[in-house]
Parts: structure tokens; sequence; C-alpha cells
């Protein structure tokens, strides 16, 4: 399934900061780039709405009719991510108070508070003009509302909304103060009123701890919700006019504050910005890719990524030569349907004006960036639509959960050390570096297509996940799962009767105690098999119950207790990784689990080389990418096979220097 006609190749163009004369020469070199999209309007509201009561259109009607007539793929934003002045001048509770409780004025972007009636009032009524004026072109492919949600506001309307919202998912006081063990320190509250947002003025201690987890966690399942209700609100508006309309906004990978898994059953189709550092490691950015396919499970946009470097990180390196070519290649492989850039041409001001471009301040086609974009679109134009829609069958699932994200980053102690993302990521690098295809899923996702399901920090387990995963796992699954989980439920409330809680069963452990160690420190770890290795981080004292030790720990007061175990349940099997393995000591339980579950490689090769295979009903198309520093060889199982990147013919001799892609095609 896919929602294009060809792979969108373009990116954010904003024509209006420039000089009519130089849309024509923009127009020109992007023909020869084999550029066939833009995204334009997303910061235009301010030249849009003049004032209160006067709209301008007569700029964006010039420019969606340029490239209509070039047959662009336009992407429509709505503009709504950045206030005009006179807005924040006449109603100036449309500004965000933040965590400090400072209240702020004009200037920076993202920075209405989300429930504000005048700003609602005002971004519904603009999506309602842009879809009434735009909607019957049919050169619009899809609707942009606002640009890269995010941020939180501690306003007054935020705390009469957020009461609210308790009122409605609590229904009683009483049930507030039960959810959030308000009788800890005497915190009681007897009347709604008395509810206050948990920032620096209140429950917060810091930006990521605070003295009660309970409402912290519930603020940011509110902040989300109230950001959603506004995607949603412009969403609605655009729908109004136009039924059919394809909708999305652009999401941030990983980005804590937004529950994406929840926001997704809103969006017609997921899109995303693409901004590693230069140290990024290649399978974080690959399981980002991954998470945003799997957050509806179907193809995304790459809505952002930069041809050449960032501007507003501590180090903006160069992509390498080829490296765009291989990282947009990489985002195809993982389920992309378009590669679109921040941005065509680059800015004269502000500070993104050093954030790379298509075209850059010298204003020609000689530069190196342009002759790989040109390079890349037409490869691109030349696969036509042969990709669009194809799936990436996947027998991992791996669980990424925005409430256990949140949870777990508020709790006061067992480690400050101990992050979400860097959890789930040791996990998927394994089997990145193995080829073996993954599933990023959410907590209620259907398990029973998978052979292995993966759950690190499985912090906060809720209604209905023990019985889900117990189901799963006598159904012949395997489960990895390990410390700091099955702790508390949804309101961060632990589950008594000995961790891990509702895990404790089939998992076969009861953890009495949970050592904290620090940087400096460290375990021993000795397999059964003699092998030795050492964790770090954290450690579980485990109690066995009907299962059996894995690895146990070869140092301090607890030496010769189990680190690691293997527990048979119904007819499949829990691995519980009571420790923070180093990579060879974790890479050894994956080989366990991936032996007994018959998870294989994409091909039965081993290569340091990414292979990635997308299917259509057709045939199998598999991307193989170095991202290594290494000249490497092709596996030997794709000799003989056509590029249909460069239209060789595969030899025996034939090596990936780094960045090097190629693209094969087997028909079923």
């Amino acid at each position: 399934m896919t929602a294009f006609k060809r792979i969108l190749y373009g990116g954010d163009y904003n024509p209006n900061q420039w000089p009519r004369e130089t849309w024509s020469e923009d127009i020109e070199l992007f023909r020869k780039a084999n550029i066939n999209s833009a995204t334009i309007n997303v910061f235009s509201w301010a030249k849009i709405q003049p004032s209160e009561n006067e709209y301008y259109f007569d700029e964006l009607d010039d420019i969606i009719d340029m490239l209509s007539k070039e047959n662009y793929d336009i992407v429509l934003a709505t503009s709504t991510a950045a206030l005009p002045a006179w807005m924040f001048k006449k109603y100036p509770e449309v500004a965000r108070v933040d965590y400090q409780g400072r209240k702020h004025k004009f200037g920076q972007r993202h920075n209405a508070c989300p429930n504000s009636p005048v700003y609602q009032r005002y971004a519904q009524a603009l999506a309602t003009k842009l879809a009434e004026r735009y909607s019957g072109n049919k050169n619009i492919t899809c609707w942009h509302i606002n640009n890269e949600y995010g941020g939180e506001c501690y306003c007054d309307n935020c705390e009469k909304a957020f009461r609210v919202w308790l009122k409605d998912r609590y229904k009683t006081i009483d049930a507030v103060n039960k959810a959030w063990n308000l009788e800890f320190w005497g915190h009681t509250v007897y009347e709604w009123d008395e509810i206050v947002l948990p920032n620096a003025l209140g429950e917060g201690i810091g930006d990521t701890a605070t003295a009660f987890a309970g409402i912290s966690i519930d603020y940011c399942r509110f902040n989300s919700d109230s950001l959603l209700n506004n995607f949603k609100m412009e969403r609605d508006a655009v729908r109004a006019v136009s039924p059919n309309a394809l909708i999305t906004t652009n999401l941030m990978g990983t980005y804590k504050a937004l529950d994406y898994f929840k926001w997704a059953k809103e969006m017609d189709i997921v899109s995303w910005d693409n901004y590693p550092a230069y140290d990024t490691p290649w399978s974080m950015v690959a399981m980002c890719h991954d998470l945003m396919r799997g957050l509806k499970g179907q193809p995304f946009m790459l809505m952002e990524q930069t041809p050449s470097q960032q501007n507003w990180q501590a180090y903006n390196s160069l992509k390498k030569p080829n490296q765009m070519r291989a990282q947009s290649y990489q985002t195809i492989a993982h389920g992309a349907d378009t590669i679109q850039f921040f941005q065509l041409r680059r800015s004269v001001g502000g500070c993104e004006k050093f954030h790379g471009a298509v075209i850059g301040h010298v204003g020609t086609e000689d530069t190196r960036v342009f002759r790989e974009v040109t390079q890349l679109g037409k490869e691109l134009h030349s696969l036509g639509d042969e990709l669009l829609g194809a799936s990436n069958p996947a027998k991992v699932g791996i669980i990424f959960d925005w409430e256990n994200y949140w949870a777990l980053e508020y709790t006061c102690g067992p480690n400050s050390d101990l992050k979400y993302v860097d959890q789930i990521h040791q996990y998927y690098e394994y089997f990145y570096e193995k080829n073996i295809a993954v599933d990023m899923i959410p907590v209620d996702a259907d398990l029973s297509k998978y052979n292995v399901v993966v759950a690190p920090v499985l912090y906060m387990v809720k209604d209905g996940m023990q019985e889900k995963l117990e189901s799963f796992v006598e159904n012949g699954g395997a489960l990895v799962t390990g410390f700091m989980s099955g702790i508390v439920n949804e309101s961060d409330n632990v589950h008594l009767g000995g961790y891990p809680g509702p895990l404790r069963k089939m998992a076969g452990v009861w953890v009495e105690e949970i050592d904290a160690l620090a940087p400096e420190q460290c375990n021993a770890i000795r397999f059964a098999d003699g092998t030795e290795s050492t964790c770090h981080l954290l450690c579980d004292i485990i109690h066995l119950e009907g299962t059996e030790s894995v690895a146990d720990y070869n140092s301090n007061f607890y030496a010769s207790t189990p680190a690691v175990t293997k527990n048979s349940f119904g007819q499949g099997t829990v691995f519980y990784v009571g420790t923070q393995l180093e990579k060879q000591g974790l890479e050894k339980v994956l080989d366990l689990v991936s032996a007994e579950s018959g998870c294989k490689p994409i091909i039965d090769t081993t290569t340091n080389l990414e292979i990635v295979c997308r299917k259509t009903d057709k045939a199998c198309y598999y991307f193989v990418i170095n991202f290594t520093k290494e000249v490497l060889p092709l596996p030997e199982i794709f000799v003989g096979k056509t590029d249909l990147l460069s239209k060789d013919i595969l030899t025996a001799e034939y090596t990936l220097a780094p960045y090097d892609v190629v693209l094969v095609c087997v028909e079923d």
C-alpha cells in the first residue's frame, strides 16, 4: 500500500524569503537535480495573516502556481508552528509558561500554549482558509500540519485543562489521591482546584526528577494529548473541506515528550525528521527508521534530512562524499517512500543560515552537494514506483513505550545513568549487526507474528500486559526482558509481591534487591560454559523459582548467584537479563535466543555490511550498504545479479567502498 505515485524527492522550500527573480533560477536547478516535490508554507503565518482580520494569499498563490506548472508534488503546511507578533501583542495569554514558571514573550517558534482558546481559534481558521483556497489543486499531494510539535506549557490555561483531563481520567478526587499515592508526605488533595502542575514551582525536582511520579507522568500524558488535540483540530479543519486529503505532521524519532504510537493513530501517514550527529551509530539511525515505520506498521515519509550538515548541534560535521546517498538509501530500505531535505535553498540569515541545503549561498550547481543530490535524484527517478509501499517483514519485535520512557526516567533511583533509549538501542544493535530484521512495536501490538519479543526495562506493566505476554510465551514465543521490569503499574505504584511483579511467574525469578554500580564500578560474570564477562550499572540479586541460570555473578557479595536466567513457560521461553552486560556478554545471550527461536539473518552470510530487505507481491529488494570505514566484499549470494542503481552486473570480485550502496531485486 502506498500513498504516492512516485518517490517524492525534494524538501522544505521558502521562496518567500527570496526575490522573485531567484525563483526561476531555483526551478532550473531543481530540474537538473530531478527534484519533484516541495514542502512549502511551513513558517508563513505572519505573512499570510498580517493582522487579526486581514489575510494575504497572493504570494502563496504564485508559489503554488509555479510548482504546479512544474508538476511538483506539493506538501502544503499550515504555518501554525510560529505565531505572528500581533497575536502576542493583543492576546498575551497565547504565550507559554516554562518549567521554571516564566511567562514567555514573542520570539522563537513552537511558542503557543496548546490550551489557549485564542491560539486554537486562529490556528483552526487559518487551516480552514488554506484548505478552502487550495484543496482543489491536484498537485497538493499531502497536508503538513504545524511542524515538529513539542515542548510544554505550565500556564493557567494548562492548569485548568489538566484538571479537566484528570476528572475525565479518574472521575473522583479519591481516585487521584490513590493513583498518585498522596498519603506520602501528606500531600492529600481535597478539591480539584488544589491540583497544580508539576513544574519547578510544584512537585518538580529539576528537569528530570519529581517528588511524585504519578502526577508528572500524568502531566506527560496530558501534554502529549493537548498537542495532539491541536493536530486533530487542524486536521479536521482541512478534512472538513477536503475529505480525502492525506495529512501528516513531522515527528522526531525517539523524541521524549510525545506518545508517538498514540499520535500515529490520528495520522494518515507518518513523517519524520532525521538528523543524526557526527557520532550517532548507524544502528541508532536504523532503529529510529524502524520505529517510525512501526508507529503505523506501514511505509513512512522522510520529511527532513540535511544534504550536508546541521547547524544546531555541538559539532556540525559535513557529510562525507556519498554519505548522504548511503543515508538516503538506508532510509528507503527501512520503509521510507520519500526523501526530502531541509532545505532546498540556504537561508540568508537567522539561526539556520549555516544549515545545509541543496542550493548553497554561492547559488550555483557547481558544488559537491548539488552533484550528489543530482546523482541521487537520477537514481530515484529511474526506480520509478517499484519500491513504493513495499513491506519490511520481521520475526523480531522490540517493544518501545513512551509511558515506560517517562516513568523510568522520572524514577528517583536506583541509578541516574539508566536511560530508556540506550537500553532499547543496545538490543536493537545486536540484531542490526546480525542483519536480523526488527519491528519496533507498541505494548498493544499483535505479538503472534513474532518469534521473539524483546522488552528491556519494561518498568511499567499496565493492565492486560501480563496476560498478553504470557499468552505469547505459552504459545511458543521467546520473551527477553530483565532488570527494572515489572516494577510499577500505570500510576508508578509498585506491584507488590516481589520483583518483577506481574512478570515473576513466567520469568521464574524473584529479585530480592537491586544493586546500583557507579560508573567506575563493575562486576564479573561467568556463563555456564565457563565464558567470563563483566557487567555494570545495575545488578539484580536473583532467586531462582524453577528456572535455570545462564550466567552467574562472579564477584561482589552476591557472587555465585544468577545474573541471567532462562525459563520454560508453556511452549515458549523467557530470558531474564538481570544486569547491564557488556556488549560481548549480551551478544552471547542473544545468540542463544536467536538459535532457540529460529530467528535468522536476511542472508546466510556473515558480513559487516548493512543488509535490509523490502518486499512487494512480486519481488524482494535487497539494500546492501557499507557504513564501515573499510572496503568490504560483496556477499556471494548477490553475485551475478544486477545493481538497480548502477545497472552493473555484480561479479565475485565486486567490493563496496565506504558509503557504497547496491540494490538488488530478486523476483519471487
